[in-house]
Protein backbone atom coordinates (compact mmCIF):
# COMPACT_ATOMS: atom_id res chain seq x y z
CA UNK A 1 0.00 0.00 0.00
CA UNK A 2 0.92 3.48 -0.77
CA UNK A 3 1.65 5.89 2.51
CA UNK A 4 1.56 9.29 0.77
CA UNK A 5 -0.96 9.57 -1.58
CA UNK A 6 -1.80 12.83 -4.03
CA UNK A 7 -5.04 13.14 -5.67
CA UNK A 8 -5.16 15.46 -8.74
CA UNK A 9 -9.04 16.52 -8.61
CA UNK A 10 -11.47 18.71 -10.26
CA UNK A 11 -14.83 19.69 -10.85
CA UNK A 12 -15.27 16.80 -13.09
CA UNK A 13 -15.74 13.25 -13.02
CA UNK A 14 -12.52 11.63 -13.40
CA UNK A 15 -11.32 13.47 -10.77
CA UNK A 16 -13.70 11.84 -8.77
CA UNK A 17 -12.92 8.30 -9.80
CA UNK A 18 -9.41 8.91 -8.80
CA UNK A 19 -10.92 10.13 -5.51
CA UNK A 20 -12.88 6.94 -5.09
CA UNK A 21 -9.63 4.95 -6.45
CA UNK A 22 -7.34 6.07 -3.99
CA UNK A 23 -9.15 4.89 -0.71
CA UNK A 24 -8.31 1.45 -1.92
CA UNK A 25 -4.05 2.22 -2.64
CA UNK A 26 -4.06 4.04 0.49
CA UNK A 27 -2.30 2.81 3.91
CA UNK A 28 -4.39 2.67 6.72
CA UNK A 29 -2.35 5.21 8.43
CA UNK A 30 -1.17 6.78 5.24
CA UNK A 31 -1.44 10.39 3.96
CA UNK A 32 -3.94 11.52 1.60
CA UNK A 33 -4.15 15.01 -0.11
CA UNK A 34 -6.64 16.33 -2.98
CA UNK A 35 -4.35 18.98 -5.17
CA UNK A 36 -6.29 21.22 -7.27
CA UNK A 37 -4.33 23.25 -10.29
CA UNK A 38 -5.27 26.05 -11.38
CA UNK A 39 -3.75 29.09 -13.74
CA UNK A 40 -3.62 32.03 -11.05
CA UNK A 41 -1.84 34.44 -12.14
CA UNK A 42 -0.20 32.67 -14.85
CA UNK A 43 -3.48 33.62 -17.15
CA UNK A 44 -2.51 37.19 -18.29
CA UNK A 45 -6.40 38.16 -18.87
CA UNK A 46 -6.80 37.37 -15.07
CA UNK A 47 -3.80 39.24 -13.76
CA UNK A 48 -5.23 42.17 -15.45
CA UNK A 49 -8.52 42.34 -13.90
CA UNK A 50 -8.79 42.94 -10.64
CA UNK A 51 -9.67 40.04 -8.28
CA UNK A 52 -10.17 37.83 -10.75
CA UNK A 53 -7.18 35.53 -9.15
CA UNK A 54 -8.12 36.06 -5.45
CA UNK A 55 -11.71 35.07 -7.18
CA UNK A 56 -9.89 32.08 -9.13
CA UNK A 57 -8.47 30.64 -5.81
CA UNK A 58 -11.35 30.96 -3.33
CA UNK A 59 -12.92 28.72 -6.77
CA UNK A 60 -10.62 26.36 -6.06
CA UNK A 61 -10.53 25.66 -2.17
CA UNK A 62 -13.92 25.59 -2.41
CA UNK A 63 -13.72 22.87 -5.02
CA UNK A 64 -11.39 20.61 -3.05
CA UNK A 65 -13.47 21.24 0.49
CA UNK A 66 -16.48 20.02 -1.92
CA UNK A 67 -14.92 17.07 -3.09
CA UNK A 68 -13.43 15.98 -0.36
CA UNK A 69 -17.18 16.25 1.16
CA UNK A 70 -18.64 14.55 -1.44
CA UNK A 71 -15.90 11.47 -1.00
CA UNK A 72 -16.23 11.15 2.27
CA UNK A 73 -12.24 11.18 2.79
CA UNK A 74 -9.52 12.50 5.09
CA UNK A 75 -7.69 14.79 3.46
CA UNK A 76 -5.48 17.35 3.23
CA UNK A 77 -6.42 19.45 0.64
CA UNK A 78 -3.86 22.15 -1.45
CA UNK A 79 -4.34 24.28 -4.06
CA UNK A 80 -1.38 24.98 -6.64
CA UNK A 81 -0.64 27.62 -9.28
CA UNK A 82 0.69 25.55 -12.44
CA UNK A 83 1.25 26.15 -16.28
CA UNK A 84 -0.50 22.66 -16.25
CA UNK A 85 -2.30 19.97 -14.45
CA UNK A 86 0.78 17.62 -14.91
CA UNK A 87 3.41 19.63 -14.09
CA UNK A 88 1.79 21.02 -10.98
CA UNK A 89 0.95 17.38 -9.90
CA UNK A 90 5.13 16.72 -10.41
CA UNK A 91 5.93 19.79 -8.78
CA UNK A 92 3.80 18.96 -5.65
CA UNK A 93 4.04 15.42 -5.65
CA UNK A 94 8.30 16.25 -5.23
CA UNK A 95 7.42 18.62 -2.60
CA UNK A 96 5.56 16.31 -0.33
CA UNK A 97 7.80 13.41 -1.48
CA UNK A 98 4.14 11.36 -2.60
CA UNK A 99 5.04 7.81 -3.96
CA UNK A 100 1.36 8.03 -5.55
CA UNK A 101 -0.08 9.94 -7.51
CA UNK A 102 -3.70 9.30 -8.65
CA UNK A 103 -5.45 10.40 -11.80
CA UNK A 104 -8.71 9.94 -13.43
CA UNK A 105 -9.08 9.29 -17.36
CA UNK A 106 -10.91 10.80 -19.73
CA UNK A 107 -14.57 9.50 -20.95
CA UNK A 108 -13.29 9.16 -24.59
CA UNK A 109 -13.84 6.05 -26.28
CA UNK A 110 -16.15 3.21 -25.50
CA UNK A 111 -17.16 1.05 -22.68
CA UNK A 112 -15.92 3.33 -20.27
CA UNK A 113 -11.96 2.31 -20.91
CA UNK A 114 -9.24 3.93 -19.42
CA UNK A 115 -8.10 6.65 -22.28
CA UNK A 116 -6.37 9.46 -21.58
CA UNK A 117 -6.61 12.80 -22.50
CA UNK A 118 -3.56 15.20 -22.64
CA UNK A 119 -3.37 16.01 -18.97
CA UNK A 120 -3.26 12.67 -17.82
CA UNK A 121 -0.64 11.57 -20.08
CA UNK A 122 0.96 14.51 -19.00
CA UNK A 123 1.21 13.18 -15.31
CA UNK A 124 1.96 9.84 -16.58
CA UNK A 125 5.00 11.07 -18.75
CA UNK A 126 8.38 11.59 -15.87
CA UNK A 127 6.36 11.38 -12.77
CA UNK A 128 8.55 11.36 -9.91
CA UNK A 129 6.44 8.55 -8.01
CA UNK A 130 4.00 5.72 -9.18
CA UNK A 131 0.79 6.97 -11.07
CA UNK A 132 -3.17 5.55 -10.67
CA UNK A 133 -5.22 6.16 -13.57
CA UNK A 134 -8.92 5.24 -12.15
CA UNK A 135 -11.15 3.56 -14.89
CA UNK A 136 -13.61 6.43 -16.16
CA UNK A 137 -17.05 5.71 -14.00
CA UNK A 138 -15.01 3.86 -11.37
CA UNK A 139 -17.12 6.51 -8.74
CA UNK A 140 -20.30 5.47 -10.18
CA UNK A 141 -19.58 2.07 -8.55
CA UNK A 142 -16.57 1.71 -6.17
CA UNK A 143 -16.34 -1.97 -5.40
CA UNK A 144 -13.48 -3.25 -3.33
CA UNK A 145 -10.85 -4.99 -5.98
CA UNK A 146 -11.32 -8.47 -5.64
CA UNK A 147 -8.83 -9.43 -9.05
CA UNK A 148 -5.59 -7.67 -9.16
CA UNK A 149 -3.30 -8.58 -12.51
CA UNK A 150 0.79 -7.65 -13.09
CA UNK A 151 2.39 -7.31 -16.26
CA UNK A 152 5.21 -10.07 -15.67
CA UNK A 153 8.62 -10.67 -17.64
CA UNK A 154 10.99 -11.51 -15.04
CA UNK A 155 12.62 -8.06 -14.94
CA UNK A 156 12.90 -6.15 -11.98
CA UNK A 157 10.29 -4.01 -13.23
CA UNK A 158 8.24 -6.74 -13.56
CA UNK A 159 8.66 -8.36 -9.85
CA UNK A 160 8.03 -5.04 -8.37
CA UNK A 161 4.87 -4.69 -10.58
CA UNK A 162 4.04 -8.28 -9.11
CA UNK A 163 4.76 -7.44 -5.42
CA UNK A 164 2.76 -4.52 -5.20
CA UNK A 165 -0.21 -6.69 -7.01
CA UNK A 166 0.23 -8.85 -4.07
CA UNK A 167 1.00 -5.95 -1.35
CA UNK A 168 -2.50 -4.56 -2.71
CA UNK A 169 -4.53 -7.94 -2.80
CA UNK A 170 -4.28 -8.39 0.76
CA UNK A 171 -6.44 -6.19 2.55
CA UNK A 172 -9.71 -7.77 0.57
CA UNK A 173 -7.87 -11.11 -0.01
CA UNK A 174 -8.39 -10.31 -3.65
CA UNK A 175 -7.37 -12.75 -6.68
CA UNK A 176 -3.78 -12.21 -7.89
CA UNK A 177 -3.08 -12.95 -11.74
CA UNK A 178 0.01 -12.55 -13.71
CA UNK A 179 0.93 -12.44 -17.67
CA UNK A 180 4.05 -13.16 -19.57
CA UNK A 181 3.71 -12.10 -23.30
CA UNK A 182 6.01 -13.53 -25.18
CA UNK A 183 7.13 -11.94 -28.21
CA UNK A 184 9.07 -12.86 -31.47
CA UNK A 185 13.01 -11.80 -31.15
CA UNK A 186 13.98 -8.40 -31.82
CA UNK A 187 16.02 -10.22 -34.81
CA UNK A 188 12.74 -11.45 -36.52
CA UNK A 189 11.63 -7.87 -37.03
CA UNK A 190 14.73 -6.75 -39.19
CA UNK A 191 13.69 -9.36 -42.07
CA UNK A 192 16.45 -11.54 -41.38
CA UNK A 193 13.93 -14.67 -39.89
CA UNK A 194 16.41 -17.91 -38.65
CA UNK A 195 15.64 -21.40 -39.60
CA UNK A 196 12.69 -22.96 -37.43
CA UNK A 197 11.36 -20.10 -35.73
CA UNK A 198 8.04 -21.95 -35.10
CA UNK A 199 10.19 -24.46 -32.73
CA UNK A 200 11.72 -21.76 -30.80
CA UNK A 201 8.73 -20.11 -30.64
CA UNK A 202 7.35 -22.90 -28.69
CA UNK A 203 10.09 -23.27 -26.71
CA UNK A 204 10.14 -19.80 -25.74
CA UNK A 205 6.08 -19.64 -24.91
CA UNK A 206 6.63 -23.38 -22.85
CA UNK A 207 9.22 -22.08 -20.68
CA UNK A 208 7.41 -18.98 -20.12
CA UNK A 209 4.38 -21.21 -19.41
CA UNK A 210 6.63 -23.18 -16.91
CA UNK A 211 7.76 -20.08 -15.09
CA UNK A 212 4.42 -18.45 -14.80
CA UNK A 213 3.05 -21.71 -12.92
CA UNK A 214 6.15 -21.78 -10.66
CA UNK A 215 5.13 -18.06 -9.36
CA UNK A 216 3.62 -18.93 -5.64
CA UNK A 217 -0.16 -17.84 -4.97
CA UNK A 218 -0.41 -16.63 -8.32
CA UNK A 219 -2.63 -17.74 -11.23
CA UNK A 220 -0.04 -17.27 -13.73
CA UNK A 221 -0.11 -18.00 -17.84
CA UNK A 222 1.68 -17.15 -20.64
CA UNK A 223 0.47 -16.03 -24.47
CA UNK A 224 1.96 -15.04 -27.44
CA UNK A 225 1.50 -11.78 -28.76
CA UNK A 226 2.18 -7.63 -28.76
CA UNK A 227 2.77 -6.96 -24.85
CA UNK A 228 0.44 -4.03 -24.88
CA UNK A 229 -2.80 -5.80 -26.58
CA UNK A 230 -2.65 -9.00 -24.58
CA UNK A 231 -2.28 -7.09 -21.37
CA UNK A 232 -5.24 -4.82 -22.31
CA UNK A 233 -7.32 -7.96 -23.21
CA UNK A 234 -6.10 -9.67 -19.78
CA UNK A 235 -7.04 -5.90 -18.11
CA UNK A 236 -10.48 -7.10 -18.90
CA UNK A 237 -11.50 -9.04 -16.25
CA UNK A 238 -9.20 -7.31 -13.88
CA UNK A 239 -10.27 -4.45 -11.07
CA UNK A 240 -6.51 -3.26 -11.52
CA UNK A 241 -3.34 -3.88 -13.71
CA UNK A 242 -0.34 -3.24 -12.02
CA UNK A 243 2.67 -2.56 -14.68
CA UNK A 244 6.26 -1.57 -13.97
CA UNK A 245 7.84 1.39 -16.67
CA UNK A 246 10.82 1.03 -19.38
CA UNK A 247 14.05 0.58 -16.85
CA UNK A 248 16.51 3.37 -18.14
CA UNK A 249 18.30 6.29 -16.73
CA UNK A 250 20.29 7.33 -13.81
CA UNK A 251 17.12 8.45 -11.50
CA UNK A 252 14.23 6.47 -10.42
CA UNK A 253 10.92 8.22 -12.42
CA UNK A 254 8.28 6.94 -14.24
CA UNK A 255 9.49 6.22 -17.85
CA UNK A 256 6.83 5.05 -19.85
CA UNK A 257 7.73 2.35 -23.09
CA UNK A 258 5.59 1.32 -25.47
CA UNK A 259 3.36 -0.96 -23.91
CA UNK A 260 2.44 1.80 -20.73
CA UNK A 261 1.48 3.63 -23.57
CA UNK A 262 -0.74 1.48 -25.50
CA UNK A 263 -2.47 0.68 -22.17
CA UNK A 264 -3.18 4.24 -21.44
CA UNK A 265 -5.47 4.07 -24.53
CA UNK A 266 -7.07 0.31 -24.54
CA UNK A 267 -6.92 -0.64 -21.00
CA UNK A 268 -10.82 -0.70 -19.67
CA UNK A 269 -9.94 -1.54 -15.84
CA UNK A 270 -7.85 0.77 -13.84
CA UNK A 271 -4.26 0.99 -14.58
CA UNK A 272 -0.76 1.41 -12.20
CA UNK A 273 2.33 1.99 -13.47
CA UNK A 274 5.40 1.79 -11.28
CA UNK A 275 9.02 4.23 -11.37
CA UNK A 276 11.40 2.26 -13.02
CA UNK A 277 13.47 0.04 -10.21
CA UNK A 278 16.51 1.81 -9.45
CA UNK A 279 19.86 0.39 -9.71
CA UNK A 280 22.10 -0.96 -7.12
Amino acid sequence: MFKNVLVGVDDRQGGRDATALCTHLVAAEGKLTLLNVHSGVLRPVDAAVPGAVAAENERSHALLEAERERAGVQAELVSVVSSSPGRGLHQQAEEQQADLIVVGSCSRGAFGRAMLGDDTRAALNGSPCAVAIAAHGYSQAPMPIAKVGAGYDGSPESEAALAMARELAQPTRASVLALEVVSLPTYAYTGIVPPAIGESMEVMIKEATDRMRALPDVEGRAVYGFAGEELAAFGNDLDLLVVGSRGYGPVKRLVVGSTSEYLERHARCSLLVLPRVAAD
